[in-house]
């Protein structure tokens, strides 16, 4: 029995020193692959981290009394075992004053913002300290900040997946172009392509409305397999997708449905240094329907060159796209 409790206190030291991990400034992509892991190594695992979650959001709600509870503790003599008082509710205090301890000075201390981004071909996955996470595709930048009411995240430019935690009391919002998506827990996917934006939904609902009362357009609620198109011009559109086939570059895997070969090249330019040029406009209005598979470039190309009636040459610029 005394191994049980031992193994238990250990699991939940390991849950509250995750949360901590996650609450610093700069998250990894490596200390997200080794979160997945601890993860999934026990369902124990998963069930201790929701708890120290839990704990902690009780405990972030009454940050200013912990941190006079932590003042006068250090001003007064050592209390006998089992008198220290905590302000969070009972059945939670151990996991708090581990929290207090490991996470209030480094979340007092962490910058308003926290700003992730990937380069030319980078993917990235970003834990986010409520239990969220988050795959950014290439050429993608983000700013996150949580307040005690409110998770928000703005997209700037790039192409998001989120897996968001179900929290009520506290929505997830991404504000994108000239929108704001609006969850409470789901998982969906935002494309911020130099003002035209799409939003797919996998799991959950989600709500689009425009940024301000005053700017144009209209809110939807979106619910699994619907995509959102905003173009920069204001243009709406809501179309029935696979949601894997929109999700699908994040296992290097691009999916078009009679997409303008444009947008084709502009996301391929994300993947790759050598850049891609369309030699004349009607020629990029060219749709194309079918995948791309992310691998060498030259693969790429000679992929593309079999969708449609295209060749590349090298050009001063990287490679210039003309029609065979």
């Amino acid at each position: 029995m005394t191994s049980m409790v031992t193994n238990n206190e250990q699991v939940m030291a390991d849950a509250s020193a995750w949360l901590a991990r996650l609450q610093r400034a700069e998250v990894t992509e490596g200390d997200g692959l080794a979160f997945d892991a601890w993860l999934a190594a026990a369902p124990a695992h998963g069930v201790a981290y929701k708890r120290a979650l839990a704990v902690w959001q009780e405990f972030e709600s009454c940050a200013d009394e912990v941190l006079a509870e932590l003042a006068a503790d250090a001003a007064r003599p050592p209390a006998r075992s089992g008198t220290r008082r905590w302000v969070i509710g009972a059945g939670g205090s151990a996991i708090a004053a581990g929290l207090a301890v490991a996470i209030l000075p480094g979340l007092l201390a962490q910058p308003a913002t926290q700003t992730y981004a990937t380069g030319k071909g980078e993917h990235r996955k970003i834990a986010l300290a409520d239990g969220s996470v988050v795959d950014l595709n290439a050429e993608t930048r983000l700013t996150v900040r949580f307040t005690r009411a409110e998770r928000q995240v703005v997209l700037a430019d790039g192409q998001a997946i989120f897996d968001v935690a179900h929290n009520k009391d506290r929505p997830f919002t991404v504000a994108a172009a000239d929108r704001i998506v609006r969850v409470v827990g789901t998982q969906f996917d935002v494309r911020n392509r130099q003002g035209d934006l799409t939003v797919t939904v996998a799991a959950g609902k989600v709500q689009v409305r425009p940024a301000s009362a005053s700017a144009s357009g209209h809110a939807f609620l979106l619910t699994p397999g619907q995509r959102l198109e905003i173009g920069r011009t204001g243009v709406e559109s809501l179309a029935a997708v696979d949601p894997e086939e929109a999700m699908g570059w994040r296992s290097g895997r691009l999916v078009y449905r009679a997409e303008p070969l444009a947008n084709v090249v502009a996301d391929l330019n994300r993947q790759f240094v050598q850049q891609i040029e369309i030699s004349d406009p009607e020629l990029a209005k060219t749709p194309i329907t079918g995948f791309i598979v992310l691998d060498e470039q030259s693969a790429v190309m000679a992929r593309l060159s079999l969708m449609l009636p295209v060749r590349s040459i090298p050009s001063d610029r990287g490679l210039l796209l003309l029609r065979k």
